[in-house]
């Protein structure tokens, strides 16, 4: 039994910081649970040095056991403990691209990236029922289909894609949507990734739907040569028609950041600025889970002020998913500010 420390990434958010080492604990719970078969034991908090560690064992963990631990949303770096010494254990999670894809986009209300990763992590984690989605996160694991159907200007997608996956966002907010569109193709001029990108109208029976960026790119020139390319695509139009656009059971997993129902949400969006967001998924949901490939998953973070999580559980259980429990699972709410108390919810599609 080999006993581990694991350093929390610093937050650039000072009130996130606060609550990383919690949420960094309740992860691990879920990864111990869902990848390693339970061989993760006495997850805690400690202090070493000064500064605070999750702290864990791990009976006889693989180096494929350790590269999805990688993956961690908050690792900074992971020690092995050897008496009072910590020895760096090197580890490589599925990352394909550079970090600035993540942390160049900077605009009011973004949701932090580790938390947009941590709940992309946990989500994945509960799927079932497709080749390697038992173990989503390890590195020779085949790419995913991911949807955030609310995805402003995609953080979501983009973590996404970091992890070498299809990507598809719906956004109602024509800015946000050229925004994204601005700085993704940008992004991969400046990488020199082949890539090709084109927006388009979507059009049907004459009436005009949306707008559509499509997008279809490779990791290397390797990848390129070998036809392994990744799909990003994503869709200005109302998330209540999002079956419009995607055919049904096409994703692996849907993952959102609902509305917090307070004044500094996204501008001139009405539905994010409800102080009813639960009317809003009520709606969506259904549309939602046809797009959910069965045994795929679907996560939600919400705010626990204005929506309470046995409502939310509710409106999940009567749209046909089950809600995901288990070690972690009921482990992630925290404060963002006096406002809002986020937390996040995982349904499985039977």
């Amino acid at each position: 039994m080999t006993a581990y420390a694991l350093l929390i990434h610093p937050s650039a958010n000072r009130v996130y910081a606060e609550s990383a080492v919690a949420l960094a604990a309740a992860e691990l719970a879920v990864f111990g649970d869902r990848t390693l078969d339970g061989r993760l034991g006495e997850v805690t908090v400690t202090s070493i040095g000064g500064l605070p560690y999750v702290t864990f064992t791990g009976d006889g963990l693989t180096d494929r056991d350790l590269s999805v631990l990688a993956n961690l949303s908050a690792r900074y770096a992971l020690f092995a403990r050897e008496g009072d010494l910590l020895r760096p254990v090197v580890v490589t999670g599925r990352d394909r691209f550079d970090s600035d894809l993540i942390t160049i986009p900077k605009y009011a209300g973004k949701t932090n990236e580790q938390f947009t990763k941590l709940l992309l992590n946990v989500t994945v984690l509960a799927t079932t029922g497709r080749d390697g989605a038992a173990d989503p996160l390890a590195p020779d694991a085949p790419p995913l289909r991911v949807l955030d159907p609310m995805c402003g200007r995609g953080t979501t997608l983009n973590q996404a894609m970091m992890y070498g996956w299809h990507a598809a966002g719906v956004e109602i907010d024509g800015k946000d949507f050229e925004v994204y569109a601005n700085f993704i193709r940008t992004w991969l001029k400046h990488k020199r990734l082949k890539h090709s990108a084109e927006i388009a109208q979507v059009r049907r029976n004459r009436t005009q739907l949306g707008r559509r960026l499509a997008i279809t790119l490779a990791a290397s020139k390797d990848d390129h040569k070998a036809g392994r390319t990744l799909d990003l695509t994503m869709v200005h139009a109302d998330t209540r028609r999002s079956r419009e656009f995607f055919r049904a059971g096409g994703f692996d997993a849907i993952v959102t950041d609902a509305p917090y129902g307070v004044a500094h949400g996204t501008r001139g969006q009405a539905d994010r600025l409800t102080r009813d967001p639960l009317g809003l998924l009520a709606e969506a949901l259904p549309v939602w889970v046809a797009l959910l490939r069965p045994g795929g998953a679907l996560g939600i973070s919400w705010n626990t002020l204005v929506a309470a999580r046995d409502d939310l559980a509710a409106l999940l259980v009567k749209a046909g998913l089950e809600v995901a429990a288990g070690p972690g699972y009921g482990d992630f709410a925290h404060r963002v500010d006096q406002a809002i108390v986020r937390d996040l919810i995982v349904a499985r599609r039977p």
